[in-house]
Order: structure tokens, then sequence, then C-alpha cells
């Protein structure tokens, strides 16, 4: 009798990570383009937390796809 180990690859888990915090922190950049802080930074107008935001959810997104859980036949 044979015992085959189902393991979940850490990157998935990474994955699921990056696209939470790239949700969150492009969820905030979104609120400050409509809603611009009292005092902005001196590079506000580049949208960092947009463009990071959305780098960080696409690379999420292709590592969870990449290292998905494969199901047994």
């Amino acid at each position: 009798m044979e015992h085959q180990e189902h393991s979940i690859s850490i990157w998935f888990f990474i994955g699921i990570e990056l696209v939470l915090y790239g949700l969150l922190i492009l969820g905030a950049g979104i609120y400050n383009l409509f809603v611009p802080p009292a005092n902005p930074v001196v590079l506000y107008k580049l949208h960092s937390g947009i463009w990071w935001g959305a780098v960080l959810f696409i690379g999420g997104v292709i590592y969870c796809l990449k290292f998905k859980p494969k199901k047994k036949a």
C-alpha cells in the first residue's frame, strides 16, 4: 500500500498574499485618486499606489495560476 503526500506549494500561498496586498494597495491608491491627501508627498502625481498595487495583484494572479494545486484523478 503506497502512501502519497499531497502538498501545496508555498508559492501558491505567496501568490494569494500578493493578490491580497495588491488589492489593498490598489484600493488605497484609487481612494487617494478621488480624495487627495491634505499634505501630498513630492511624487504624488505619479500615483505609485495604483501602479504598485496593480503590479502586486497581477504578479499574485500569475503565481496562483502557475502553482495552483492539481487534482489527482
